[in-house]
């Protein structure tokens, strides 16, 4: 299509693509006609603030930006694109191809609504349009922000757990870990936040059923404006025990974030709760080094088998090459042979010799029950109670706190 009119006078079109030039875009063609036959139609980038005034933009639901490096030297253009859609009440899909994270982040701040990376992964397009079109959640007592008191800061201890390995288990130690410290003293609770900083796939939101909100990607990308108020509103409770700061909404890529952005959520958060754990991507990206120096222990997740032993000795010939302090990680050993299993006890011995490594921490296998409690959004405790996983993590998490405790008498 060359134009916003449709071929079908009778119909109004629904929505727009805006580019350069449509036929880079072969794969948005197609998935347009997919999702809206011919009720669509394509314009230029001028075209597009003319079109926007026009009685025919009155039926437009939403518009389709699709931009690759070669337009990143019109990114206010692009900003007044989205900024007049807004104002018209019009959805923006952002469909970017070898865009830096930058120019990216710029415009996801300008407002648009979803972003789909090109070539456009099997049916995204379709989800974007159907997330755009659902009704506004309903906002439940779950989901009030939280109220974060001034004062005097807590200087909370921050606990990092990172997967060296998929599967290996670390949302599920960090989800966990967290509710065994905010849950270890019935008396003198301490105040836990639990970060999930695994911004594409993580999935804190599902193990504790709670829904993902827009408020946490409004905060992250402006985080230099961020204070109390607006860090709690990104906030929700678990139980009335637990506050959580989920993965945004939609999948957004690592590096969006800078050095700084992190440090501030960091910060923050250690400010106003005694102990904060963070759930790290698998992935090592530029700020991966500012989360190991603020943490005060550094969980590295493996399993006993040859991907984990490799991805090991790589991240410990990476952190040793850049002079980080790999002295920090405390290995911790995932579905662990059991006490009576003698050859796997050996096997553990020589994985840690080989490696020239300290396996400081074996948890078992909680089996069935583990997937269970993700699945139904529940800790371990809850659903689980006598698993021997859950059962170690308690143990993890009564020590920490002894540790955080005596230090703090001590000091």
């Amino acid at each position: 299509m060359t134009s916003a009119t449709p071929q079908n006078d009778d119909t109004g079109i629904l929505a727009c693509t805006i580019s350069r030039d449509v036929q880079n875009f072969d794969l948005l063609i197609e998935d347009m006609e997919a999702a809206l036959g011919e009720r669509w139609g394509d314009l230029g980038f001028a075209e597009a603030l003319a079109f926007f005034s026009q009685p025919e933009a009155a039926s437009l639901q939403f518009v389709a930006l699709a931009i690759d490096g070669e337009d990143e030297d019109n990114l206010t253009l692009m900003g007044e694109i989205i900024t007049q859609a807004k104002e018209k009440k019009i959805k923006v899909v952002l469909i970017a191809e070898d865009v830096t994270p930058a120019a990216l982040h710029q415009l996801l701040r300008k407002g648009a609504d979803e972003f789909v990376p090109y070539p456009l992964p099997e049916n995204e397009l379709q989800e974007a349009i159907d997330r755009m079109n659902a009704p506004e959640p309903v906002v439940t007592p779950q989901q009030v922000s939280v109220p974060l008191a001034s004062g005097a800061s807590k200087e909370g201890a921050l606990f990092v757990v990172q997967g060296l390995a998929g599967g290996v288990g670390a949302t599920t130690l960090a989800v966990n870990l967290a509710w065994e410290l905010a849950t270890v003293s019935q008396k003198d609770a301490p105040k836990v936040c639990l970060i999930d900083l695994d911004l594409q796939y993580g999935t804190i939101s599902t193990y504790l059923d709670l829904p993902r909100r827009e408020t946490v990607f409004e905060m992250l990308s402006d985080t230099v404006a961020m204070d109390d108020e607006v860090f709690g509103q990104a906030l929700q409770t678990f139980d009335e025990k637990l506050d959580v700061l989920t993965a945004p909404t939609d999948m957004v890529p690592l590096d969006i974030l800078t050095h700084e952005d992190i440090q501030r959520v960091i910060d923050i958060a250690r400010k106003h709760y005694d102990y904060v754990v963070v759930d790290m991507p698998k992935t090592l990206v530029h700020w991966s080094e500012t989360v190991l120096q603020a943490a005060h222990v550094y969980f590295a997740l493996i399993e006993l088998d040859m991907r984990s032993a490799q991805n090991a000795l790589r991240l410990k010939r990476a952190l040793q090459a850049e002079e980080l302090p790999f002295n920090k990680l405390r290995f911790a050993l995932n579905r662990a042979p059991k006490f009576t299993d003698l050859s796997g006890k050996s096997r553990v011995k020589r994985m840690g010799e080989s490696l020239g490594i300290s396996i400081d921490l074996q948890l078992p296998d909680g089996g069935k029950p583990v997937m269970q409690s993700g699945d139904h959004g529940l800790p371990l405790a809850s659903s689980a109670g006598k698993n021997p996983l859950r059962r170690e993590i308690a143990k993890l998490a009564q020590s920490l706190h002894s540790l955080g405790s005596n230090s703090a008498e001590a000091a």
